[in-house]
């Protein structure tokens, strides 16, 4: 395939998933719009309702930067797999947004559905962390991975449409197609859907593989990729955590507070900073930005965290002082804390900057102290002969190179002074 058509393949898919995405978006509405005896009360099912519209909207990253680096880069199979990926969520999207009863086999539509969520996250999960960023294995020694990944794929797809048990999104309705009384049934089906996660593992572990075998560019490729899967992972843990503290009924229950839902949502969200990064490693656009973003994310990260336990730590023990002193609450514990976190700002990101500096980025913490040091030297130092040797000690503690050489350029004008001094005995 030439080069032109393979963008024009590409951007023909990407158009064709926003096209699907819009589509179930408009029978959503429709749907929601028909049925307004059924619109839910409660904050938890109207933020639902709501946030369905866009709960995918994150996933559309996928097939427009799979168009971008596929156009771009149509031999590296990072571009299609997104693509393909892409596709395969707007085809989710298409399902959800059916409204209840559509067609005349309903249930049969659901059961014969319900694997479409394995290839987008086999090809996400598995393969293009196994490619990633060239599009090739790591060693011939991934190949029989690579085949047994595929299998598995394929297997979990077929056990999830022959699995017994409850249909969802069909209440009381049971799995037309699935292996009621097979004695192997509930045993060795569960088994081959639960080998999906070990692969994305192993491909994982495939990256971290071929992180420590490079060098360079591939480093801050994958750089990229872990620091948007750790973004991920971040918001994932604190919806968990804010859920089993502080909201158990809702991972149980339809019913729950609004911010529970939006925690989720914003899980939802955060998956397009995978795609956006894969992008931005694969076409090599700001690459050297990621050690900046790292280090921001490590400063700002905790500093927002001790901040907002200083301002509601502050709220609490103010309320409660106000309250034993006058007998009601006051909105100066808002305003007393609102001062504190404003003038603890500077100081406390000077001192996480600091510890983080000499954690993570030692050797540029050590150059900066040294640089430091030679210029406050520079303003005193007269003897140029020592502060040559300075000069060149420096270089050898920051840069580390493995020769280093000073040279001094002569100059003419004294030069010349000094031959007439010579001359006529006197300076003029």
């Amino acid at each position: 395939m030439s080069a032109r058509a393979a963008s024009w393949l590409a951007w023909f898919l990407a158009g064709l998933s926003v096209a699907m995405f819009l589509v179930g978006v408009a029978l959503t509405i429709l749907s929601f719009s028909d049925a307004p005896a059924a619109r839910p009360s409660s904050d938890w099912g109207t933020a639902s309702a709501l946030g369905g519209l866009v709960i995918f909207l994150p996933f559309l990253a996928f097939p427009l930067v799979g168009a971008l680096i596929a156009s771009r880069r149509p031999r590296n199979p990072i571009g299609w797999i997104c693509l393909a990926a892409g596709l395969f969520w707007m085809l989710i999207v298409l399902e959800d947004s059916l409204p209840a009863g559509f067609g005349p086999y309903p249930v049969t539509i659901d059961a014969l559905t319900q694997w479409m969520w394995v290839p987008p996250v086999g090809l996400i999960g598995i393969y293009m962390i196994l490619l990633f960023p060239d599009g090739k294995l790591p060693s011939r020694r991934w190949r029989p991975f690579a085949w047994f990944a595929g299998v598995v794929m394929v297997l979990a797809s077929v056990v999830l449409t022959i699995s017994p048990g409850p249909l969802p999104g069909q209440p009381g309705v049971r799995n037309p197609f699935g292996l009621e009384g097979h004695p192997m049934a509930a045993q060795v089906l569960p088994g081959v859907v639960a080998l999906l996660p070990v692969c994305i593992l192993a491909s994982a572990a495939s990256l971290v593989w071929r992180y420590r075998r490079s060098g360079g560019e591939v480093r801050l490729q994958i750089k990229w990729v872990a620091f948007a899967a750790s973004f991920v992972g971040l918001v994932y843990g604190i919806t968990l955590v804010g859920g089993l503290l502080f909201a158990p009924e809702a991972l149980a229950t339809e019913e729950g507070p609004l911010w529970m839902s939006l925690l989720q949502n914003a899980v939802l969200m955060s998956y397009a900073g995978v795609p956006i990064a894969v992008g931005v490693a694969v076409l090599r656009y700001r690459l050297y930005d990621i050690d900046i973003l790292i280090n921001r994310a490590l400063v700002y990260g905790p500093l927002t965290v001790m901040l907002a336990l200083v301002y509601f730590g502050g709220v609490v023990g103010l309320q409660a002082t106000l309250r034993v002193l006058t007998g009601q609450e006051s909105t100066l514990a808002i305003v007393a804390s609102t001062l504190v976190i404003a003038a603890l700002f500077n100081p406390l990101r000077r001192r996480v900057q600091g510890f983080v500096d000499r954690r993570f980025y030692r050797k540029k913490y050590d150059a900066a102290k040294i640089l430091e040091a030679f210029g406050s030297r520079l303003r005193d130092e007269t003897d140029l002969d020592a502060l040559s040797g300075a000069l060149v000690g420096v270089a050898s503690r920051t840069v580390q190179p493995e020769h280093v050489s000073l040279w001094l350029s002569p100059d003419a004008e004294r030069e010349v002074k000094s031959a007439a001094i010579e001359q006529f005995g006197h300076d003029e």
